[in-house]
């Protein structure tokens, strides 16, 4: 693993082609700490450059979608069955604080996201 801080954009797209190839990894590996590591300079870069306030919880859901290539149906593990994920991805129904932890340790979206105010 060779990490070197992330100082322009560029690096930042780097750091990203790389994590797309080791998001993945399994829990306990060396790509699985690399990711790790990745994830926390990338989110310190972002913070100090494009200080945006949290997500929308169902944007951040979304977006995690998109950049995974998940469907609806990859989310009931986390949110639960087919109609709940609907309504969630519909805005009809909140998340809960178990689908908050459940998203945020499996698909490593932010807490911050998870549980911002929508008004």
């Amino acid at each position: 693993m060779n990490i070197k801080p992330i100082l322009i954009d560029n690096d930042l797209k780097a750091f990203f082609l790389r994590l797309e190839s080791i998001f993945q990894a399994e829990d306990q590996t060396p790509e699985a700490d690399e990711r790790d590591v990745l994830v926390t300079l990338v989110e310190a870069y972002e913070n100090k450059h494009y200080d945006l306030g949290p997500a929308d919880p169902v944007e951040a859901i979304k977006f995690r979608m998109e950049q995974q290539g998940l469907t609806a149906r990859d989310l009931e593990p986390f949110i639960g069955p087919s109609g709940r994920v609907s309504e969630v991805l519909n805005r009809k129904r909140r998340l809960s604080l178990r689908m908050v932890k459940s998203l945020h340790d499996g698909l490593k979206i932010p807490y911050e996201s998870l549980l911002a105010e929508v008004p």
